[in-house]
């Protein structure tokens, strides 16, 4: 079974930066689409943006549009999340997750990595 790791959160101040990485277990993985979610305390888990695999486009939810950009290295089998101009309000735990060759639905996910801006 394919496992993702999410690593590179932290603390952050208002307007700082963090990258999140991604990556998979197994160098054979091959997902059709890899996405970023996110969820704040006392929330639902929310998509923040996603990227598909075998053409590098990405899209993005309105409230990160702009401040975020996922990207892949594939040699290293790896997603990133760069994330910009954080605010208070982006503090969640980020999710990654791979949908299978067919990218109908999200299969796989990591374990979260905590971001916290604070103000």
């Amino acid at each position: 079974q394919v496992q993702l790791v999410e690593s590179g959160g932290g603390l952050v101040q208002d307007g700082g930066s963090l990258r999140l990485s991604c990556e998979a277990s197994e160098r054979t993985f091959n997902p059709y689409i890899v996405g970023w979610f996110r969820q704040a305390p006392g929330k639902e888990r929310v998509f923040v943006g996603r990227i598909t695999l075998n053409t590098g486009e990405a899209d993005y939810k309105d409230f990160v549009k702009g401040r975020f950009t996922i990207s892949t290295d594939n040699p290293r089998n790896t997603v990133y999340l760069q994330m910009n101009s954080l605010k208070p309000e982006d503090s969640a735990v980020y999710y990654c997750a791979a949908t299978g060759v067919d990218g109908k639905q999200y299969i796989y996910w990591g374990q979260g990595t905590q971001v916290t801006v604070s103000s």
